[in-house]
């Protein structure tokens, strides 16, 4: 299926997604961007249906591109203050208000989302499936993430970061279990599973 292009002609649309809302450890990260209606980025789509090597030669093409991208978090501690649910959508905020040119419009990958200021919004089920420029904050969001896990790996390698990204997998479940957790783990989430 061909991504489109925009939602609405003629104003100026800002595609958000976030990346990281399963992990165990490490940051939400959300971003957002302004694309050109005549974008041309042929492969651009969802960052989980393409290989690790797309979403990077895709980023650098996102953000020669775009009129305007933003890239923002909300670290561990604050996902514990707030629950994983609000933080996503307080990463989109901010990666929102980081943004040089204001959105008139803006196109919210999944089903929730908090009013930004006056800006109107949409929430598209799938919509880094559907539309270029929320794929595009999921390429984004997802390269930028990986990122800061592969960096913090290098002080934590026992917990293979630089594989995992900090999601649940067996061999990370298994550090926990060895090593007990980090100051970048997530408290408020289920670390292991009940024995």
């Amino acid at each position: 299926m061909k991504l489109l292009p925009f939602y609405q002609q003629g104003i100026i649309e800002a595609g958000c997604d976030e990346a990281g809302r399963g992990c165990l450890a490490g940051p939400v990260f959300a971003a957002s961007v302004i694309l050109d209606k005549n974008v041309d980025i042929p492969l651009l789509n969802d960052s989980k249906k393409l290989s690790n090597n797309q979403r990077y030669k895709l980023r650098e093409q996102i953000e020669s591109q775009a009129i305007a991208f933003s890239v923002a978090y909300l670290n561990n501690e604050e996902i514990d203050q707030h629950n994983i649910f609000k933080s996503s959508i307080f990463a989109m905020h901010r990666a929102i208000g980081d943004l040089y040119k204001k959105p008139e419009l803006l196109l919210i990958d999944g089903k929730y989302f908090y009013e930004y200021g006056n800006i109107p919004h949409h929430c598209i089920i799938k919509g880094d499936g559907k539309y270029l420029s929320i794929a595009a904050a999921s390429i984004l969001a997802k390269t930028y993430r990986d990122d800061y896990m592969i960096e913090l790996n290098k002080t934590y390698p026992q917990y293979h970061w630089n594989r995992n990204k900090g999601y649940p997998t067996r061999q990370h479940r298994q550090a926990i279990k060895e090593f007990g957790i980090t100051p970048f783990h997530r408290k408020s989430f289920q670390l292991l599973p009940d024995e």
